[in-house]
């Protein structure tokens, strides 16, 4: 398993033919700037060439299809569902492409959650240009690709030693990232006001999320939500 830091000076994959590359990210600022970093090339082989880009899930699932890129660099947060979406999404129809997470989060659960769901590594958005193309080589050739200390939290997923963390549980997956934050903050005792300060939302619309946890996770008041994020470590 190589982590970003192992990645500087290694060498290219086989394939000397060039990288078609798509970026998956609801900020558009952000698709430039990491669209103008890998076509500005670091005079290494294979080329990388960005060959489309998405704000949203459904035109990213779209897009794969269409253009079959190499690698899909893949945002974990995004409205629609995410980076897990898409991912469940592009396996079912059945595309090649191998897909590497760039996310703001290093959180273990959204590492675990989209490596399960099909992604070769995970790398955040504080990596550099050169180590972005070389991680882009890296999952291309077969390797696995982590930033640093995120390896960790992989190698745990999929240990069967004392003290691993557990399976990523499919009713926790079910939840949105704000549902998970609204839950957290419910289970430790919040009023819903407190929560939309927190959260910079309204009251209405934390309403709408815990309806929506209690749907999900099949829970009738607090106490039981409580216990029910408790049991699975969520807070």
């Amino acid at each position: 398993m190589t982590t970003a830091d192992d990645l500087q000076d290694t060498p290219a994959g086989p394939d000397d033919s060039g990288i078609r590359v798509y970026l998956v990210d609801d900020h558009a600022l952000f698709r430039s700037g990491v669209r103008a970093e890998l076509d500005r090339g670091d005079g290494r082989s294979p080329v990388l060439e960005v060959v489309g880009e998405a704000g949203s899930v459904d035109e990213a699932v779209a897009g794969v299809g269409h253009l079959a890129p190499d690698v899909v660099l893949l945002d974990v947060h995004m409205p629609g569902g995410g980076g897990a979406e898409i991912l469940r999404r592009a396996r079912a129809a059945g595309t090649e492409s191998v897909f590497l997470a760039l996310s703001v989060s290093d959180a273990a659960e959204d590492v675990i959650s989209v490596i399960r769901s099909g992604a070769r590594g995970y790398v955040t958005k504080t990596i550099s240009g050169r180590d972005l193309a070389d991680a882009v080589r890296r999952v291309r050739a077969g390797d696995a690709v982590f930033s640093p200390r995120l390896a960790g939290f992989v190698l745990d997923a999929f240990s069967d030693r004392p003290g691993a963390a557990p399976p990523v549980d499919p009713e926790v997956d079910q939840l949105t990232k704000r549902e998970r934050d609204v839950l957290r903050l419910l289970a430790r005792g919040y009023a819903y006001k407190e929560i939309a300060k927190e959260l910079f939302i309204s009251v209405k619309t934390v309403e709408t999320h815990v309806s929506s946890v209690l749907r999900k996770t099949q829970t009738s008041n607090r106490h039981e939500l409580s216990r029910w994020a408790s049991d699975r470590r969520l807070v």
